[in-house]
């Protein structure tokens, strides 16, 4: 199901482009930098398809659990810019991997996530997504069921939202960005 969100996605806009960081390349980047409307420089960009799957090992040694399967998929897939959609409940930011050194601060991430977890006594799980920009809220993909969960930082999960990760994928319409 991500493929085809992807794709729809993608196709959605005439072109795909986010603010441009010389200092955070990517594969995904498309051409050269070039002035927005809004004063900042972006680059476009295209989702890519990753020729090898991430690897949660340093995680889940770290933890002592093995990630679930859907992460390591959702994770693994792509190399390619956040994607804004709309979910039955609201707005949503799909996070992905824009590159190597993005791997090693979503492991970051997660350690510090799990130990969040483990003081309130909350289930382990791995995020993925945002709500809205103005809210603390985000999405996790609850690691020993696979439910997609509404979460805020540090508390105990406030409710489950799909029962899985593809069933939550297949819930959004992608939202690109405007030229």
């Amino acid at each position: 199901m991500l493929d085809e969100f992807v794709e729809h996605y993608t196709k959605s806009a005439e072109y795909l482009h986010c603010e441009h960081d010389p200092e955070w390349p990517s594969e995904c980047e498309i051409g050269v930098p070039y002035q927005h409307t809004n004063g900042t420089e972006h680059i476009r960009w295209q989702a890519v398809r990753r020729t090898q799957a991430e690897d949660f090992a340093g995680v889940e040694r770290a933890l002592e659990v093995d990630v679930h399967p859907d992460i390591k998929a959702y994770f693994g897939r792509y190399w390619a810019a956040g994607m804004q959609a709309t979910a039955p409940d609201g707005p949503v930011h799909l996070m992905f991997l824009w590159n190597e050194d993005d791997v090693h601060r979503l492991t970051e991430n997660l350690l510090g996530h799990a130990l969040a977890q483990r003081q309130s006594k909350s289930p382990f799980s791995v995020f993925f997504a945002t709500t809205s920009e103005d809210s603390d809220y985000f999405l996790a993909v609850r690691n020993d069921t696979g439910e997609v969960q509404l979460e805020l930082p540090g508390r105990k999960p406030v409710r489950t939202v799909a029962p899985s990760l593809t069933y939550f994928l297949e819930s959004l319409a992608p939202m690109p960005p405007a030229v």
